[in-house]
């Protein structure tokens, strides 16, 4: 018995001093259709895909599909906490396709926006701020105002920037849907692949911020 009682006591002493295995670091990513996935199987929208990119690159982590179809950024401010659900080491903002498509007044976009990585900066949670390229029919002034309010506002709240989310899709069948705006699988897989040294760049301030 009191050899049993010593053998235990080692083992426990040994599992003790065994460092517990990390969870994996959650990102969020907040957006809208183009986050969703539109028209596509989850595992080929742009959080699945990421999530695998970023696997086979040995990361251990977690891309959470907080994207809402018709969503603006007002939505997605609206939404913020209960998206943030069981919580989040690291958050993609992609919010601001619909304001422009909708001509919604700039400054407004760009309130809620602040709003939204104000918020974020002060949980303490990194950020990475995509950006999106503004209808060209929608004049010079606005698409100007349009697309530098990201680049201020990574820049006021030290958020990695990611200019424009859609960079480098041709416009071609194979990658992107006949409405001619949302991506498909290989439109996302695109994405990804351009992405993806920035959320590189926000998961080590997330493992930073860990500790």
């Amino acid at each position: 018995m009191i050899r049993f009682v010593t053998v235990f006591l080692a083992m426990a002493g040994l599992l003790a001093a065994q460092p517990a295995r990390a969870e994996p670091l959650r990102i969020l990513a907040l957006g809208d259709s183009l986050t969703a996935g539109y028209q596509l199987p989850p595992e080929a929208a742009f959080p699945a895909q990421l999530e695998a990119a970023l696997k086979a690159r040995g990361h251990d982590v977690v891309v959470v599909n907080a994207g809402v179809s018709g969503d603006t950024t007002a939505g997605g401010l609206s939404r913020l906490d209960w998206s943030l659900g069981e919580g989040a080491d690291a958050v993609i903002v992609e919010l601001g396709a619909n304001d422009a498509l909708r001509g919604l007044p700039v400054a407004s976009a760009r309130a809620n926006l602040e709003r939204i990585v104000a918020t974020l900066a002060e949980r303490g949670l990194p950020v990475l701020l995509a950006g999106i390229a503004a209808p060209r029919n929608m004049g010079e002034d606005y698409v100007a105002g349009f697309e530098r309010m990201y680049a201020e506002i990574a820049a006021d709240h030290d958020a990695v920037l990611y200019p424009n989310f859609l960079a480098g899709i041709p416009i071609t069948a194979e990658t992107v849907l006949p409405d001619g705006i949302h991506p498909t699988q290989k439109g996302v897989a695109i994405i990804v692949e351009g992405i993806l040294p920035k959320v590189e760049e926000l998961i080590s301030r997330a493992g930073a911020a860990r500790g």
